[in-house]
């Protein structure tokens, strides 16, 4: 599945670093707001303010890093905090640990090493996002299973739901009858005919939406010997 982007706050006041670092954030396929002081930091992280992680730099115009790092937690914001900063002591990595910072990485650093410890606090946080699984007007949402069709919601039953996953993460790819029956039926003692029916309703679903003139048809097809693969047909006139 494809990833989407990770939204990232990076408060940096020394536009070059900004610039770099903003660069490369970019190339690894995320997102970034940028904030250059104290005050424009706290202004864009009041709340529903929908970031991943923040990059933060200490020394600020303004409130200074550890100012806005208390008032983040003060309101009970958990969003990952990565300090980023020339202040390399011990006793100053302490006190932002301490302020609710979950890493703290001194400057000079190496990208791979920033790129590595975000995703980390991006992973541990659960806000690595996964996308919406999709082929052509059907797409189904990873975490709620809720599917669309044409834009129209599709009501499927719990295992309808897991065979049209499985069919739409193998996309231009067979799944064989033994493969969906293991991935919805596990270790139930249900017989391998018992996919057949299953496919058979959820075409009979998939056909229901599609009936609408000028629309692509999403399908089941059936290869013979091999499985089942979901397929587009061009849009009709």
């Amino acid at each position: 599945m494809n990833t989407l982007k990770s939204r990232i706050l990076l408060v940096e006041d020394t536009p070059d670093i900004a610039l770099w670092l903003g660069a490369a954030l970019r190339q690894a396929d995320m997102e970034v707001v940028f904030a250059t002081d104290g005050l424009q930091a706290e202004q864009c992280l009041q709340l529903g303010h929908g970031f991943d992680a923040v990059l933060l730099d200490l020394q600020l115009p303004g409130p200074d890093g550890l100012s806005v790092l208390q008032a983040l937690r003060a309101r009970g914001d958990a969003v990952p905090v990565l300090i980023l900063t020339a202040r390399a002591s011990v006793p100053d990595r302490v006190l932002g640990l301490n302020l609710g910072a979950d890493d703290y990485l001194p400057k000079p650093f190496d990208l791979s090493e920033l790129e590595a410890r975000l995703q980390v606090l991006l992973r541990r946080q659960g806000r690595v996002k996964t996308a919406a699984l999709r082929m052509g007007p059907l797409e189904m949402q990873p975490d709620s299973g809720a599917v669309l069709l044409h834009g129209l919601p599709l009501a499927l039953t719990q295992r309808e739901s897991s065979a049209l996953r499985v069919l739409l993460a193998s996309p231009q790819r067979t799944v064989s009858k033994e493969q969906l029956h293991a991935e919805v039926f596990g270790d139930e003692p249900t017989a391998l005919d018992a996919v057949e029916v299953l496919i058979y309703r959820l075409r009979k679903k998939l056909e229901s939406l599609n009936a609408a003139p000028a629309h692509a048809e999403v399908a089941i097809t059936t290869f013979r010997g091999m499985g089942y693969m979901l397929t587009q047909a061009p849009v009709r006139t």
